[in-house]
């Protein structure tokens, strides 16, 4: 009788289970996970800031749009923990089988969930930043620490990506992704310094 396909879920296990799995060098949970992880507990306190805001804005459809989609948002990067192990699949397959070409052609799909916690964190953070304005004083703080977290998932995901692509024998590639990098990388620091000094200014 064959042996049953063991799958693991990694977005069901608990802190302690997840820490050690991500900490074991042949884990299938790579830095996306981690980096999914960190974006889900930064959407959790943009969430949070949203609910109280929510209490004392009154009827406010803007607040009520960042509420909903901050909660969304940490849904979905619950949801990528797992999606990243999927995503690495190609790549762990052409390492062991595959030639040069297949594997030039999986390093995408690898980074694939690392890219998108990028682009998330970056509109996150675009929200967490207009709630500022609307965000009671004594819970500003709330944002300052999303941001904080939101900046983490983003540059650990950032230097995953730029070292699965400096394994690629294409320079221009190499020399594109590092530059298109660089440039969101500045965007979203330029957006958190406008949160977290609103956070300074409130304690």
């Amino acid at each position: 009788m064959a042996e049953g396909i063991k799958i693991e879920i990694f977005k069901q296990k608990n802190a302690d289970e997840l820490t050690k799995a991500l900490s074991e060098p042949d884990s299938r949970m790579e830095t996306g996970g981690a980096a999914a992880v960190t974006a889900a507990l930064a959407a959790s306190l943009l969430e949070r800031a949203a609910a109280i805001t929510k209490k004392t804005a009154g009827e406010n459809e803007r607040v009520d749009y960042m509420l909903r989609n901050a909660e969304i948002l940490r849904g979905y990067m619950v949801h990528l923990i797992d999606e990243d192990v999927k995503s690495r699949h190609p790549l762990r397959r052409a390492l062991k089988e595959g030639g040069e070409q297949e594997i030039e052609a999986a390093r995408q799909p690898a980074v694939a969930i690392p890219a998108e916690v990028i682009n998330m964190m970056g509109q996150m953070l675009e929200l967490a930043k207009e709630l500022c304005a609307l965000c009671p004083k004594d819970a500003v703080h709330w944002l300052g620490e999303c941001a904080e977290l939101a900046m983490a998932a983003i540059r650990s995901s950032r230097l995953y990506i730029l070292d699965m692509s400096d394994k690629c024998s294409d320079e221009t590639y190499r020399f594109v992704v590092r530059r298109e990098n660089e440039i969101t990388l500045s965007s979203c620091e330029t957006c958190a310094e406008e949160i977290l000094k609103a956070a300074e200014n409130a304690v």
